[in-house]
């Protein structure tokens, strides 16, 4: 970048006006399906205490060590951007008393979200992000539903080539005792690991089941898998969700291996992937979380949750997007205070009205009208107006206070 060529920031993006009309019709769906099942949306703010993540996202993670955009305020306080949507979620259902509301809360959610990793196809640093979270039940109903909503949103938005993973982390006694089963067989298999894999032992040995390096992989074919480990309660409700699953006919594939980046989950885990991203394949994913409020201070909560990439889905082939809306009257002419008031009552009564304001010739006029799509185009014509039917292409003189009645009535002029 030159000093006088200014260009948006390396992992960040700017929404054009030709994309607009793909983002909202996401968006529109996303709330058609979440909020049809009973979800409520919420909007946290852009920037939390650093603590929240810490605490809620977990020290050890990529995220928190590596990824976070953080920043200090007055005096030792520190605050970071958001680089996730649960933990600030779970903040706000504890902090204005949601627990007195009947189980589960679901909330929704859509916006920006900021995390410092290197920027890739459909990964940005400034990225955007729909997601769910249901507080607490823990009944295997919920996960199963929250999978099914996510499946619903992608197959409707017309993502291609989806796939579920999903498995099943147990509680945390389970996870403990498997993690330092795991930390054992790490080390004994130190020497053919990736120098990653072996400074991530002691932090989150769990994330050796992600690496690509071959012979760390060739060694976590034969590690112990924590889906084995389950005990009774947790493999009788992983059993569950699956059937659930079986009963709503969403196809899915169970991948002991899976593993997601965050410290908070527990019993159930699942992602979605898409062939048609290559090598960057998630769209969205999520998990239970059953101990993620009681680490932010509140009384023992379960919750469960996913979130989904808006650019990853987009880039899936989700653009089931209706075009612009349609303009119904276009005003031609130079705008004096009759065009004005024209447009104006045009737009009182319900209709998408638009100025021509740069002064275009009656045959530029016409032009633009094309492009928009318009309906019907007027132009003042003394104490009257002319109104043509840009579909039928008829004409006709109409009185100034009849304009818009005729346009509502439609093509029968």
């Amino acid at each position: 970048m030159t000093p006088d060529r200014l260009q948006a920031p390396r992992g960040t993006f700017d929404v054009l006006p030709d994309d607009t009309p793909a983002r909202a019709a996401l968006e529109a769906k996303a709330r058609e399906v979440l909020e049809s099942a009973g979800c409520r949306r919420i909007e946290t703010p852009a920037f939390e205490h650093t603590e929240l993540f810490a605490r809620g996202v977990g020290e050890s993670t990529d995220i928190v060590q590596k990824e976070m955009y953080t920043f200090d305020e007055s005096g030792s306080e520190r605050v970071t951007l958001r680089p996730e949507g649960t933990a600030p979620v779970c903040r706000a259902y504890l902090e204005h008393g949601m627990h007195k509301l009947p189980q589960p809360v679901k909330l929704w959610y859509l916006g920006p979200y900021f995390r410092r990793e290197r920027p890739q196809a459909g990964r940005y640093r400034q990225f955007w992000q729909v997601g769910l979270e249901a507080i607490g039940s823990d009944a295997p109903a919920v996960d199963a539903e929250c999978v099914l909503l996510l499946h619903t949103l992608l197959d409707e938005l017309g993502v291609r080539d989806a796939r579920l993973r999903i498995s099943s982390l147990g509680t945390p006694d389970t996870r403990a005792a498997y993690r330092a089963e795991l930390q054992d067989y790490l080390r004994a298999h130190s020497d053919r690991l990736s120098a990653e894999v072996r400074a991530r032992i002691d932090l989150n040995p769990l994330r050796a089941f992600d690496a690509d390096h071959p012979s760390t992989r060739e060694v976590m074919a034969g590690a112990p898998l924590l889906l084995d480990r389950l005990t009774g309660e947790d493999r009788e409700h992983f059993a569950e969700v699956c059937r659930l699953l079986d009963v709503a006919d969403v196809r899915y594939e169970v991948d002991p291996t899976l593993v997601r980046g965050l410290d908070y989950y527990t019993r159930t885990v699942f992602e979605f992937t898409s062939d048609a991203l290559g090598a960057q394949s998630g769209v969205g994913g999520g998990g239970r979380y059953d101990g993620l409020i009681e680490q932010l201070g509140g009384s023992p909560t379960p919750g469960m949750g996913w979130a989904a990439g808006i650019e990853r889905m987009l880039l899936a082939g989700g653009r089931a997007a209706q075009a612009a809306a349609p303009v119904d009257l276009f005003v031609a002419g130079a705008p004096g205070e009759t065009e004005f008031r024209l447009a104006s009552d045009a737009r009182r009564a319900g209709l998408r009205a638009q100025l021509d304001l740069a002064g275009r010739s009656m045959k530029g006029a016409l032009k633009q009208a094309n492009r928009l799509g318009a309906r019907y185009v007027a132009w003042v014509d003394g104490e009257a107006a002319q109104l043509k039917d840009m579909e039928s292409g008829e004409q006709r003189t109409v009185a100034l206070d009849e304009l818009v009645r005729d346009v509502l009535r439609g093509p029968a002029l």
